[in-house]
């Protein structure tokens, strides 16, 4: 009984309203991950429509690769925090690690690495 009424709460949206709100919410800068969740939470449910959030980005232009995003935000936090504690060792092998990620990433993704 629970999950029929779960099903009912559900909002109906069209196609072309389904696209409209993904690069609405693609523009306040989040990555297609976090755009399904906030989708859910508004009792939108991605799968019911025909194309996915990610192929929607594309289309236009939007798409940020998450995983690339991911890591170099990491990476950032933890270049603030070094250069704020010099005598951190585990930071500094932290940076290194994850820059390694990163550009291993990019290789695999076919982005240049600068």
């Amino acid at each position: 009984m629970a999950k029929k009424e779960s099903v009912e709460k559900l909002k109906k949206i069209t196609q072309t309203e389904f696209e409209k709100k993904v690069l609405e919410l693609a523009k306040t800068g989040l990555t297609s991950e976090k755009i399904g969740e906030k989708l859910r939470q508004e009792n939108i449910h991605p799968r019911e429509y025909d194309k996915k959030i990610s192929k929607i980005l594309k289309e236009n232009n939007v798409y940020e690769n998450p995983d690339l995003k991911n890591v170099e935000t990491k990476l950032e936090k933890i270049k603030t925090h070094f250069s704020k504690n010099k005598q951190d060792k585990r930071s500094m092998r932290e940076k290194d690690r994850i820059f390694a990620h990163l550009r291993k990433l990019k290789k695999y993704f076919g982005i240049p690495v600068r």
